[in-house]
């Protein structure tokens, strides 16, 4: 199998310091969180970012803040950009964080509820906007998929020649409101990629591990952090992204699966090294 890649997703959009102190708002935390996730072995840092006082933002100069601190202590580290956002905001203010050029973004392939009244909207007509401005500027996707519907979706604009290779997809399951975690939902996603894309499975919630388990298993990919899960354990909150990258690669020592540097991640992935 090949070494595995795994992603820190290291604040979102969603969760608060009321929910764990660890949560990162400021640059400086942002850096430190960055910074630990990747000497415990992530090689890609999923990057949402927040005002100061923890209100998530777009703003393109606040990603290049994050972006440059990150540079600072992990200068080969992978940094992916959410173009995701948070609900309610405009494309053209989830795509700021592209303007800054980073190798890799997030595209989300549909829409799909978060709960309550919050409907995370992505219409076909988006994703293509959105993968025309992400390709213009040379910009690798990850392709993030809440359920099957959404794989099928970039199957169909793949065929059209809207969605191009490399194809990384990240398997999003756990959301309330989108598709579950479990071991059948996973090996109907995995069966249903087209030959040759890689993937990555980020559990939400109490679906983290489990999840993370078989997609080592099953020569896939992963995403922990505390944007997906705050807990290390059942009861037990996670003392920063550290705690969830080297719970993975503990995990990852079970099955014999190394992990990869940032450098073999961009070869894993098909990134421009």
């Amino acid at each position: 199998m090949e070494k595995l890649v795994i992603t820190a997703a290291i604040c979102g959009a969603e969760v608060l310091k009321e929910h764990n102190e660890y949560v990162p708002y400021t640059i400086e935390e942002i850096r430190e969180e960055a910074y630990k996730a990747y000497k415990a072995g992530a090689s890609i840092i999923h990057l949402h970012v927040r005002n100061d006082d923890g209100t998530p933002t777009q703003d393109k100069n606040r990603f290049e803040l994050a972006i440059n601190a990150i540079k600072e202590v992990a200068p080969n580290v992978i940094i992916q950009p959410s173009t995701g956002g948070a609900v309610g905001m405009t494309n053209d203010e989830r795509l700021q964080p592209t303007e800054l050029y980073p190798e890799m973004c997030t595209l989300d392939c549909g829409s799909v509820n978060f709960g309550g009244n919050e409907v995370f909207i992505n219409t076909e007509d988006d994703i293509k906007y959105f993968a025309s401005k992400i390709y213009s500027k040379n910009i690798v996707p990850e392709l993030e998929c809440f359920g099957k519907m959404h794989i099928d979706q970039v199957n169909r604009l793949y065929k059209k020649g809207v969605i191009k290779e490399p194809l990384h997809f990240s398997f999003v399951l756990g959301v309330n409101g989108g598709q579950t975690g479990d071991e059948r939902d996973f090996i109907f996603l995995k069966e249903s990629l087209p030959k040759g894309a890689t993937y990555s499975v980020a559990g939400v919630g109490r679906y983290e591990f489990s999840l993370a388990e078989l997609a080592i298993k099953h020569g896939g990919h992963v995403r922990v952090g505390l944007e997906d899960n705050i807990y290390l354990e059942k009861g037990v909150l996670a003392k920063g992204n550290e705690d969830l990258v080297k719970k993975v690669v503990s995990i990852a020592k079970q099955y014999n699966r190394e992990i990869a540097t940032p450098d073999e991640a961009r070869r894993i992935i098909g990134l421009k090294e």
